[in-house]
């Protein structure tokens, strides 16, 4: 375990490629046509840039154009790249049967997500809770950072100068009960310490717990398991975060069997 993992240099940012992506990521579920008033809007860039720059992604096939509500719509090639992780991914490989057996086994719902911006996205999502829930979450499918116990346990381990920009982001956004929410993350900073898990109930009947699994030169992962329950919160943590942290456990060594292969 002493080869150490190649970490690209740093490199000047391309600022045209980051406002095609920003534009990209201004399309989000519900949110099918966007035109370029709304682009704009949505990631503060000029009506001409946008412009511009939707013209690039129509040509490459990242946008369709729809000439009669004049305004564009995600292209098949986004499509692709969902599909290229889903299937390329190794990590996602050898964590969903781990995952898969876990949600069998105790009829719950267990997911893998990571940060991405001020949202934790689910690069892999198990529903086996025999109970409804009110949605319907798959894999790409994001969560606000500043209330899921996935986010909360993500920002208990995150290392500054990023924890302090990224609060800062969540401070801005402008939530009421803001001053609640901070105690509600440092609470959850305090479990993860005590406990290594904190669980949050965001959603009504819903109660999720979750671990980071923080591995060198790899993102920061986060292991939620939920239910849809009458139960109390205290009855649902006390069944899951042995299950919990036993997943975790095996899914930080598959991944460092990933990085460093037995010889």
């Amino acid at each position: 375990m002493d080869a150490a993992r190649f970490v690209p240099r740093k490199a000047p940012a391309n600022r045209s490629l980051e406002r095609g992506v920003a534009l990209l990521r201004a399309f989000r579920p519900g949110a099918e046509l966007l035109g370029n008033g709304e682009l704009s809007e949505r990631t503060g860039l000029s009506p001409a840039t946008v412009s511009r720059l939707t013209q690039t992604l129509v040509r490459v096939g990242y946008l369709e154009h729809d000439p009669v509500q004049r305004a564009y719509r995600l292209g098949a090639a986004v499509l692709s790249l969902g599909h290229a992780i889903r299937t390329g991914s190794s990590v996602v490989r050898v964590t969903t049967p781990l995952m898969k057996a876990l949600a069998r086994r105790m009829r719950i719902n267990v997911g893998l997500a990571v940060r991405d911006g001020d949202e934790m996205v689910y690069l892999e999502s198990v529903r086996f809770n025999s109970r409804a829930s009110q949605r319907a979450v798959v894999s790409g499918h994001r969560v606000p950072i500043e209330l899921t116990a996935l986010g909360r346990a993500f920002l208990a381990v995150a290392k500054e100068p990023e924890k302090s920009a990224l609060l800062a982001e969540l401070k801005a956004k402008g939530r009421k009960r803001w001053s609640l929410i901070e105690q509600e993350i440092a609470g959850a900073a305090s479990s993860i310490q005590r406990r290594q898990y904190c669980f949050a109930t965001w959603q009504p009947g819903v109660t999720a717990l979750a671990t980071p699994v923080v591995l060198e030169g790899r993102p920061i992962y986060v292991v939620n398991v939920s239910v849809t329950s009458e139960r109390s919160s205290a009855e649902v943590v006390e069944s899951l975060w042995g299950p919990l942290l036993d997943l975790a456990a095996q899914i930080k060594a598959a991944i460092t069997e990933l990085d460093y292969p037995p010889s």
